[in-house]
């Protein structure tokens, strides 16, 4: 396992942390990971709220239990309803926005679908007060330039009514995800950064692919991953 002292972990000024992230970028996987370390790292509470309806099997509720075990609370619907539409939370999650203590992590999908979820919620935000992170995997269609980055960028934002403040670079290949899918991606990362104005926040990987690459990347913070959210099949009996 990787020494923390190897990287710099990510920083946050705000307590409400929005990640929002297309279809395979993995933002779910890092917004369960970030409540982990949050969790771990600090002495305010954390609560993660799962906003995703698109996919069915990498969803941040999914971990709810190991969560609840390091303190971390879960905004999902109750018992059977855990995978019903998104509606039954909204009041809960407009709330939670308002009144929040501690860190509030709000996992959203990149596409029409978390744009309005976003909106719906959007009078609920204090301007200046949230971040709104980009997951970016250089391996998805939609974030494979720097043009179709601009473009998710500014249809969420003009769908949500609120602004993105940094990028996470989470470039991967599932299992079979090297060093080098993560810094190839990471260049990427780095020019929709450049192109944006907006900073590269942190930039996460499991911990296996960070002992090949922490040399590389010392001028970022780094979130290391361990998996969480795995396919049905893939659970144990």
């Amino acid at each position: 396992m990787v020494e923390s002292r190897q990287y710099r972990l990510p920083s946050f000024s705000k307590r409400l942390l929005v990640v929002v992230g297309g279809y395979g970028s993995g933002k779910s996987e890092v917004s369960v990971n970030l409540a982990r370390y949050l969790a771990d790292s600090q002495s305010e509470p954390v609560a993660i709220a799962d906003l995703d309806i698109v996919n069915p099997y990498f969803r941040s509720r999914e971990a709810a239990e190991q969560l609840a075990a390091l303190g971390v609370r879960s905004i999902v619907p109750p018992g059977e309803q855990a995978h019903a539409d998104l509606p039954i939370i909204i009041p809960e999650i407009h709330s939670a926005i308002k009144r929040h203590e501690g860190y509030l992590i709000l996992d959203v999908g990149g596409d029409d679908v978390g744009s309005r979820v976003l909106s719906s919620l959007a009078d609920a935000f204090t301007p200046d007060d949230y971040e709104m992170l980009l997951v970016l995997n250089a391996n998805r269609p939609f974030t494979a330039t720097v043009e179709g980055a601009q473009k998710m960028i500014a249809d969420i934002e003009g769908a949500s009514r609120l602004t993105f403040t940094g990028l996470a670079g989470n470039t991967h290949l599932m299992e079979y995800t090297t060093a080098d899918t993560v810094l190839d991606g990471l260049a990427l990362t780095r020019r929709v950064s450049e192109a944006t104005g907006l900073p590269i926040v942190f930039v996460s990987a499991l911990r296996p692919i960070l002992e090949d690459m922490t040399s590389r990347i010392r001028d970022l913070a780094v979130l290391p991953l361990d998996r969480s959210l795995v396919k049905p099949w893939e659970k144990r009996a």
